[in-house]
């Protein structure tokens, strides 16, 4: 009985993955517009923007009753990959 409710609870995980997946795929389409934006490599790491969307997660964390060092950690991951991917995709123009 437990195996099942764990096979039932790991499934509902498996289609929000799908669903993080879908929202993953939008979010990189809208770096893909900021990038083009930026004229300069120097412009990939902006440490104003960072710290504000940092503030704004852990806010938001905490009104949402979500442990706001796991969003933190997750954030920091998700802006470190989208600078790395900013940094193999841009083109001097």
């Amino acid at each position: 009985m437990k195996n099942i409710k764990l096979k039932l609870i790991r499934q509902k995980i498996d289609k929000l993955d799908d669903k993080l997946l879908n929202l993953i795929k939008i979010r990189t389409n809208l770096v893909n517009g900021v990038l083009k934006q930026k004229k300069y490599k120097s412009q990939i790491i902006d440490k104003v923007r960072i710290k504000e969307i940092l503030t704004l997660i852990k806010k938001k964390s905490i009104s949402r009753k979500i442990d706001p060092k796991i969003t933190n950690k997750i954030w920091k991951n998700i802006i470190g990959a989208y600078i790395d991917f900013e940094k193999r995709n841009f083109k001097k123009k």
